[in-house]
């Protein structure tokens, strides 16, 4: 049972892009780590094992959306970003002006590309699904080798960009 004292819960596992580590407060997601090391959590919370059975699922091409609660850390524009990007489909990309335009306000797609770089909940939240304009590949946290491993099992990318 999950100790009410301690806030942050962690799972490490293996993925076709490398050890994730998923982080809970014990009732939510709060983060996905790419390159993650370190132990599991004594006491892991019920969320991060369905967690990791969903994210296996994606992996195995039988999880196409997410269902579960999140709880990002972030600025109210940030979170407004990272709920646009929840919304684009799998097989689909948007490019950082789309997403701004979407928001609406004074948003520019450099201000919306930082935020989408900030997300802590990468692969749950498809962070990776945002493309620049002319269609290229840009930064991504987890790097750009994961994106396209990404947007390629998605079935969003057919070109292998990096040979």
């Amino acid at each position: 049972m999950p100790d009410p004292e301690k806030s942050t819960y962690g799972l490490v596992m293996e993925s076709p892009v490398g050890l994730l580590r998923l982080e809970s407060d014990g009732a939510c997601i709060t983060a996905v780590a790419f390159d993650a090391e370190g132990p599991s959590s004594e006491d892991i919370p019920a969320i991060l094992h369905e967690g990791q059975k969903q994210l296996e699922e994606y992996f195995a091409g039988k999880r196409r959306e997410f269902n579960l609660p999140l709880a990002a850390t972030g600025t109210a524009f940030q979170k407004r970003v990272w709920a646009a990007v929840k919304g684009i489909p799998r097989g689909s990309t948007s490019s950082y002006q789309r997403i701004a335009e979407q928001i609406g306000g004074n948003a520019v797609a450099r201000a919306v590309g930082t935020a989408n770089g900030a997300n802590p909940i990468p692969i749950i939240v498809p962070c990776h699904r945002v493309i620049g304009a002319d269609g290229s590949l840009t930064g991504y946290i987890g790097g750009l080798w994961r994106k396209q491993w990404l947007l390629r099992h998605e079935g969003a990318l057919q070109a292998d960009l990096f040979g």
